[in-house]
Protein backbone atom coordinates (compact mmCIF):
# COMPACT_ATOMS: atom_id res chain seq x y z
CA UNK A 1 0.00 0.00 0.00
CA UNK A 2 1.63 3.24 -0.96
CA UNK A 3 2.40 5.30 2.44
CA UNK A 4 1.43 8.48 0.61
CA UNK A 5 -1.86 7.51 1.12
CA UNK A 6 -1.55 8.81 4.57
CA UNK A 7 -0.42 11.84 4.52
CA UNK A 8 -2.29 14.81 5.58
CA UNK A 9 -1.65 18.56 6.51
CA UNK A 10 -0.56 19.24 10.20
CA UNK A 11 0.68 22.83 10.90
CA UNK A 12 3.30 22.96 13.23
CA UNK A 13 1.83 24.67 15.57
CA UNK A 14 -0.60 21.92 16.48
CA UNK A 15 2.15 19.77 17.53
CA UNK A 16 2.15 19.99 21.87
CA UNK A 17 4.88 21.15 23.22
CA UNK A 18 4.41 20.40 26.57
CA UNK A 19 1.54 18.25 28.42
CA UNK A 20 -2.18 18.99 29.20
CA UNK A 21 -2.73 20.43 33.07
CA UNK A 22 -4.18 18.55 34.84
CA UNK A 23 -2.87 15.46 32.67
CA UNK A 24 -6.79 14.25 32.21
CA UNK A 25 -8.01 17.46 31.27
CA UNK A 26 -6.19 16.63 27.47
CA UNK A 27 -9.29 16.88 24.68
CA UNK A 28 -10.28 13.13 23.36
CA UNK A 29 -12.55 13.30 20.44
CA UNK A 30 -15.08 10.26 20.11
CA UNK A 31 -14.76 9.08 16.59
CA UNK A 32 -17.80 7.17 15.66
CA UNK A 33 -20.78 8.39 13.26
CA UNK A 34 -20.68 11.66 14.84
CA UNK A 35 -18.01 12.44 16.12
CA UNK A 36 -18.02 13.98 19.77
CA UNK A 37 -15.48 16.31 21.02
CA UNK A 38 -15.08 15.36 24.87
CA UNK A 39 -12.18 15.49 27.51
CA UNK A 40 -10.17 12.21 29.00
CA UNK A 41 -11.94 12.93 32.63
CA UNK A 42 -15.00 11.59 30.96
CA UNK A 43 -13.28 8.27 29.56
CA UNK A 44 -15.32 6.81 32.88
CA UNK A 45 -18.73 7.58 31.34
CA UNK A 46 -17.85 6.44 27.91
CA UNK A 47 -16.62 3.40 28.68
CA UNK A 48 -19.26 0.10 29.57
CA UNK A 49 -19.08 -1.54 32.83
CA UNK A 50 -17.28 -4.75 31.84
CA UNK A 51 -15.02 -3.61 29.95
CA UNK A 52 -11.75 -4.72 30.06
CA UNK A 53 -8.52 -1.56 29.57
CA UNK A 54 -5.15 -2.89 28.90
CA UNK A 55 -2.39 -0.83 30.11
CA UNK A 56 1.31 -0.68 29.44
CA UNK A 57 3.02 -0.38 32.29
CA UNK A 58 6.51 0.16 30.69
CA UNK A 59 8.86 2.82 32.37
CA UNK A 60 10.93 5.08 30.32
CA UNK A 61 14.54 4.81 31.02
CA UNK A 62 15.82 8.48 31.50
CA UNK A 63 19.06 7.11 29.48
CA UNK A 64 20.12 10.31 27.34
CA UNK A 65 23.65 11.45 28.29
CA UNK A 66 25.70 13.88 27.37
CA UNK A 67 29.82 13.72 27.57
CA UNK A 68 32.92 13.51 26.46
CA UNK A 69 34.78 10.85 24.54
CA UNK A 70 38.36 10.16 26.21
CA UNK A 71 40.89 8.66 23.39
CA UNK A 72 44.61 9.09 22.02
CA UNK A 73 43.63 11.39 19.30
CA UNK A 74 42.07 13.32 21.37
CA UNK A 75 38.59 14.68 23.54
CA UNK A 76 35.19 15.59 21.84
CA UNK A 77 31.72 16.16 23.05
CA UNK A 78 29.31 13.31 22.86
CA UNK A 79 25.91 12.90 23.22
CA UNK A 80 24.27 9.05 24.02
CA UNK A 81 20.77 7.86 24.10
CA UNK A 82 20.56 3.95 25.40
CA UNK A 83 18.63 2.17 23.26
CA UNK A 84 17.80 -1.56 25.10
CA UNK A 85 20.55 -3.62 26.84
CA UNK A 86 21.97 -6.57 24.46
CA UNK A 87 24.26 -8.76 26.71
CA UNK A 88 25.92 -8.94 29.97
CA UNK A 89 29.06 -10.31 31.96
CA UNK A 90 30.87 -10.19 34.94
CA UNK A 91 32.03 -6.98 35.08
CA UNK A 92 29.78 -4.37 32.30
CA UNK A 93 26.36 -4.17 31.37
CA UNK A 94 26.50 -4.28 27.53
CA UNK A 95 23.65 -2.18 25.54
CA UNK A 96 23.27 -0.71 22.28
CA UNK A 97 22.97 3.09 21.97
CA UNK A 98 22.38 6.18 19.55
CA UNK A 99 25.16 8.50 19.58
CA UNK A 100 25.72 12.64 18.63
CA UNK A 101 27.48 12.24 16.38
CA UNK A 102 28.71 9.30 16.13
CA UNK A 103 31.42 9.35 13.33
CA UNK A 104 33.49 10.14 16.69
CA UNK A 105 33.34 6.75 18.14
CA UNK A 106 35.81 4.32 17.37
CA UNK A 107 35.85 0.96 19.50
CA UNK A 108 37.74 1.46 22.73
CA UNK A 109 36.73 4.96 23.04
CA UNK A 110 36.03 5.51 26.82
CA UNK A 111 33.26 8.12 27.51
CA UNK A 112 32.93 9.42 30.82
CA UNK A 113 29.69 11.50 31.69
CA UNK A 114 29.93 12.27 34.64
CA UNK A 115 31.62 10.73 38.41
CA UNK A 116 29.41 8.12 38.32
CA UNK A 117 28.43 6.66 34.70
CA UNK A 118 31.16 5.89 32.07
CA UNK A 119 31.17 3.13 29.12
CA UNK A 120 33.55 1.84 26.65
CA UNK A 121 32.56 1.78 22.90
CA UNK A 122 32.63 -2.07 21.56
CA UNK A 123 32.05 -1.48 18.31
CA UNK A 124 29.22 0.21 15.63
CA UNK A 125 26.06 -1.51 14.03
CA UNK A 126 25.41 -1.71 10.86
CA UNK A 127 22.09 0.42 11.56
CA UNK A 128 24.35 3.18 13.20
CA UNK A 129 23.78 2.05 16.84
CA UNK A 130 26.41 1.86 18.91
CA UNK A 131 27.59 -0.97 21.15
CA UNK A 132 28.50 0.14 24.58
CA UNK A 133 30.02 -1.74 27.95
CA UNK A 134 28.85 0.75 30.70
CA UNK A 135 30.83 0.87 34.21
CA UNK A 136 27.62 0.03 35.81
CA UNK A 137 25.61 -3.46 36.15
CA UNK A 138 21.68 -2.82 35.68
CA UNK A 139 20.19 -1.78 38.88
CA UNK A 140 23.18 0.63 39.30
CA UNK A 141 22.61 2.06 36.01
CA UNK A 142 18.92 2.26 36.91
CA UNK A 143 19.38 4.33 39.89
CA UNK A 144 22.25 6.84 38.27
CA UNK A 145 20.36 7.62 35.20
CA UNK A 146 17.36 8.80 37.39
CA UNK A 147 19.93 11.61 38.94
CA UNK A 148 22.17 11.83 36.11
CA UNK A 149 20.41 10.58 32.81
CA UNK A 150 17.72 13.10 30.87
CA UNK A 151 14.37 11.61 29.39
CA UNK A 152 14.73 11.08 25.85
CA UNK A 153 11.73 13.21 24.53
CA UNK A 154 11.00 13.26 20.67
CA UNK A 155 13.36 14.96 18.82
CA UNK A 156 10.67 16.93 16.79
CA UNK A 157 10.38 18.77 20.02
CA UNK A 158 14.09 20.48 19.19
CA UNK A 159 14.93 21.37 22.77
CA UNK A 160 16.28 19.63 25.70
CA UNK A 161 14.52 17.19 28.37
CA UNK A 162 14.26 19.49 31.35
CA UNK A 163 13.20 18.36 34.85
CA UNK A 164 9.53 18.61 33.72
CA UNK A 165 9.89 16.11 31.32
CA UNK A 166 11.26 13.75 33.64
CA UNK A 167 7.26 13.77 35.51
CA UNK A 168 5.60 14.82 32.30
CA UNK A 169 6.66 12.00 30.10
CA UNK A 170 6.36 9.10 32.79
CA UNK A 171 2.63 7.08 33.36
CA UNK A 172 1.60 7.39 36.95
CA UNK A 173 1.61 3.63 36.32
CA UNK A 174 5.11 3.31 35.31
CA UNK A 175 6.76 0.16 36.47
CA UNK A 176 9.09 -1.55 34.56
CA UNK A 177 12.00 0.25 32.92
CA UNK A 178 13.11 -0.38 29.41
CA UNK A 179 11.47 2.13 26.62
CA UNK A 180 12.87 4.31 24.98
CA UNK A 181 9.82 6.12 24.27
CA UNK A 182 6.50 6.48 26.78
CA UNK A 183 3.09 4.97 25.77
CA UNK A 184 1.73 8.48 25.10
CA UNK A 185 -2.11 7.64 25.25
CA UNK A 186 -1.27 6.96 28.69
CA UNK A 187 0.23 9.74 29.86
CA UNK A 188 -3.29 11.58 30.16
CA UNK A 189 -4.05 8.74 32.86
CA UNK A 190 -4.27 9.87 36.59
CA UNK A 191 -4.52 8.05 39.96
CA UNK A 192 -7.90 9.48 40.49
CA UNK A 193 -8.93 8.06 36.63
CA UNK A 194 -8.27 4.62 37.60
CA UNK A 195 -9.66 4.75 40.36
CA UNK A 196 -13.01 6.26 39.12
CA UNK A 197 -12.77 3.25 36.12
CA UNK A 198 -12.57 0.47 38.45
CA UNK A 199 -15.16 2.23 40.61
CA UNK A 200 -17.41 1.37 37.51
CA UNK A 201 -16.47 -1.99 37.10
CA UNK A 202 -14.08 -1.29 34.71
CA UNK A 203 -11.55 -3.25 34.63
CA UNK A 204 -7.99 -2.73 34.49
CA UNK A 205 -4.63 -5.24 33.66
CA UNK A 206 -1.34 -4.25 32.87
CA UNK A 207 0.97 -5.88 30.06
CA UNK A 208 4.62 -4.75 29.40
CA UNK A 209 5.88 -3.81 25.78
CA UNK A 210 9.17 -1.61 26.12
CA UNK A 211 8.95 1.03 23.12
CA UNK A 212 11.84 1.08 21.12
CA UNK A 213 12.89 4.01 19.40
CA UNK A 214 11.66 2.86 16.06
CA UNK A 215 8.54 5.05 17.35
CA UNK A 216 10.57 7.98 16.05
CA UNK A 217 11.59 7.04 12.75
CA UNK A 218 9.91 8.06 9.86
CA UNK A 219 8.90 5.50 6.98
CA UNK A 220 11.20 6.59 4.20
CA UNK A 221 9.56 3.44 2.09
CA UNK A 222 7.20 4.31 -0.83
CA UNK A 223 5.43 1.51 0.01
CA UNK A 224 4.33 -0.48 2.98
CA UNK A 225 5.65 -3.67 1.99
CA UNK A 226 9.12 -2.01 2.00
CA UNK A 227 8.92 -1.01 5.58
CA UNK A 228 10.61 -2.99 8.61
CA UNK A 229 9.38 -2.30 11.85
CA UNK A 230 12.02 -3.12 14.58
CA UNK A 231 11.85 -5.88 17.23
CA UNK A 232 10.11 -4.76 21.04
CA UNK A 233 9.88 -6.69 23.64
CA UNK A 234 6.64 -7.29 25.05
CA UNK A 235 5.70 -9.51 28.15
CA UNK A 236 2.07 -10.71 29.21
CA UNK A 237 1.55 -12.78 32.38
CA UNK A 238 -0.60 -15.90 32.19
CA UNK A 239 -2.28 -14.42 35.09
CA UNK A 240 -3.37 -11.66 33.17
CA UNK A 241 -3.83 -13.13 29.50
CA UNK A 242 -5.91 -16.00 31.71
CA UNK A 243 -8.07 -12.48 33.33
CA UNK A 244 -8.75 -11.39 29.64
CA UNK A 245 -10.03 -14.27 28.19
CA UNK A 246 -12.49 -15.29 31.35
CA UNK A 247 -14.29 -11.59 30.39
CA UNK A 248 -13.95 -12.14 27.19
CA UNK A 249 -15.89 -15.36 27.18
CA UNK A 250 -18.43 -13.26 29.11
CA UNK A 251 -18.78 -11.07 26.36
CA UNK A 252 -16.49 -7.91 27.83
CA UNK A 253 -15.09 -5.28 25.40
CA UNK A 254 -11.15 -5.39 25.18
CA UNK A 255 -9.98 -1.89 25.28
CA UNK A 256 -6.25 -0.87 24.60
CA UNK A 257 -5.23 1.96 26.06
CA UNK A 258 -2.48 3.31 23.20
CA UNK A 259 -0.97 1.31 20.12
CA UNK A 260 1.54 -0.77 22.13
CA UNK A 261 -1.06 -2.23 24.48
CA UNK A 262 -2.80 -3.11 20.82
CA UNK A 263 -0.15 -4.34 19.23
CA UNK A 264 1.17 -6.76 21.94
CA UNK A 265 -2.28 -8.00 22.48
CA UNK A 266 -2.93 -8.52 18.58
CA UNK A 267 0.69 -10.44 18.90
CA UNK A 268 -0.57 -12.35 21.79
CA UNK A 269 -3.69 -13.94 20.01
CA UNK A 270 -5.11 -16.93 18.20
CA UNK A 271 -7.18 -16.47 15.88
CA UNK A 272 -9.81 -16.96 18.09
CA UNK A 273 -9.23 -14.00 19.75
CA UNK A 274 -8.10 -15.19 23.15
CA UNK A 275 -4.79 -14.33 24.48
CA UNK A 276 -1.85 -16.40 25.30
CA UNK A 277 1.05 -15.83 27.30
CA UNK A 278 3.70 -13.81 26.01
CA UNK A 279 6.79 -13.37 26.69
CA UNK A 280 9.26 -12.45 22.97
CA UNK A 281 10.02 -9.55 20.41
CA UNK A 282 7.21 -8.44 17.89
CA UNK A 283 7.68 -6.57 15.25
CA UNK A 284 4.11 -6.41 14.35
CA UNK A 285 3.27 -3.61 11.40
CA UNK A 286 -0.84 -3.11 11.13
CA UNK A 287 -2.24 -1.71 7.91
CA UNK A 288 -5.22 -1.57 6.48
CA UNK A 289 -6.66 -5.36 5.53
CA UNK A 290 -5.21 -6.60 9.33
CA UNK A 291 -7.64 -8.96 10.73
CA UNK A 292 -7.71 -7.68 14.36
CA UNK A 293 -8.88 -10.93 16.72
CA UNK A 294 -8.11 -9.00 20.35
CA UNK A 295 -9.28 -5.52 20.91
CA UNK A 296 -12.50 -3.75 20.46
CA UNK A 297 -11.99 -0.27 21.32
CA UNK A 298 -8.56 2.00 20.95
CA UNK A 299 -7.43 5.04 23.45
CA UNK A 300 -4.70 6.45 21.14
CA UNK A 301 -3.28 9.90 20.46
CA UNK A 302 -3.26 11.96 17.21
CA UNK A 303 -0.09 10.44 15.21
CA UNK A 304 2.12 12.11 12.65
CA UNK A 305 1.23 11.84 9.01
CA UNK A 306 2.80 8.68 6.93
CA UNK A 307 3.51 7.19 10.82
CA UNK A 308 3.21 3.13 11.59
CA UNK A 309 0.92 4.74 14.21
CA UNK A 310 -1.40 6.39 11.75
CA UNK A 311 -1.65 3.54 9.76
CA UNK A 312 -2.19 1.82 12.47
CA UNK A 313 -5.39 3.38 13.61
CA UNK A 314 -6.92 3.49 9.78
CA UNK A 315 -6.36 -0.28 9.56
CA UNK A 316 -8.19 0.36 13.01
CA UNK A 317 -11.14 2.36 11.94
CA UNK A 318 -11.19 2.77 8.66
CA UNK A 319 -8.60 5.49 6.01
CA UNK A 320 -11.22 7.66 5.33
CA UNK A 321 -13.28 7.93 8.66
CA UNK A 322 -9.48 8.68 10.06
CA UNK A 323 -8.76 10.91 7.62
CA UNK A 324 -12.05 12.65 8.18
CA UNK A 325 -11.52 13.02 11.79
CA UNK A 326 -8.09 14.48 11.67
CA UNK A 327 -9.42 16.88 9.35
CA UNK A 328 -12.28 17.83 12.32
CA UNK A 329 -8.94 17.21 15.02
CA UNK A 330 -7.08 19.98 13.00
CA UNK A 331 -10.16 22.46 12.31
CA UNK A 332 -10.77 22.37 15.89
CA UNK A 333 -7.40 22.51 17.33
CA UNK A 334 -6.49 19.43 18.68
CA UNK A 335 -3.01 19.05 19.79
CA UNK A 336 -0.95 16.02 18.20
CA UNK A 337 1.51 13.77 19.32
CA UNK A 338 3.31 12.19 22.03
CA UNK A 339 1.93 15.32 24.40
CA UNK A 340 -1.10 15.97 22.57
CA UNK A 341 -4.46 14.86 22.62
CA UNK A 342 -6.23 11.56 22.40
CA UNK A 343 -9.31 10.04 20.50
CA UNK A 344 -10.94 7.04 21.16
CA UNK A 345 -12.14 4.77 18.41
CA UNK A 346 -14.39 1.88 18.62
CA UNK A 347 -15.06 -1.20 16.27
CA UNK A 348 -18.28 -2.23 16.90
CA UNK A 349 -19.62 1.45 16.39
CA UNK A 350 -18.02 1.67 13.29
CA UNK A 351 -18.28 -1.39 11.79
CA UNK A 352 -15.16 -1.66 10.08
CA UNK A 353 -12.32 -4.20 11.18
CA UNK A 354 -14.50 -6.49 13.26
CA UNK A 355 -13.42 -9.85 14.26
CA UNK A 356 -14.99 -12.69 11.76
Amino acid sequence: MRVDLFDFELPDELIAQRPAEPRDSARLLVVGETNQNRRFFNLPDLLTPGDVVVLNDTRVIPGRLAGVRQAARGTAKVEVTLLKEIADDRSHHHWSALARPAKRLREGDILRFDDVISAEVLGRDQGGEVRLAMSLGRDDLMAALETHGQMPIPPYLGRQADARDKNDYQTVFAQHPGAVAAPTASLHVTDDLMAQLEARDISLVRVTLHVGAGTFRPVVAADTESHEMEAEWGEISSATASFINQRKAKGARIVALGTTSLRLLESAAREDGTIEPFAAGTDLFITPGYRFKAVDALITNFHLPKSTLFMLVCAFSGRERMLGAYRQATDSGYRFYSYGDACLLTRDVIGIGRRT
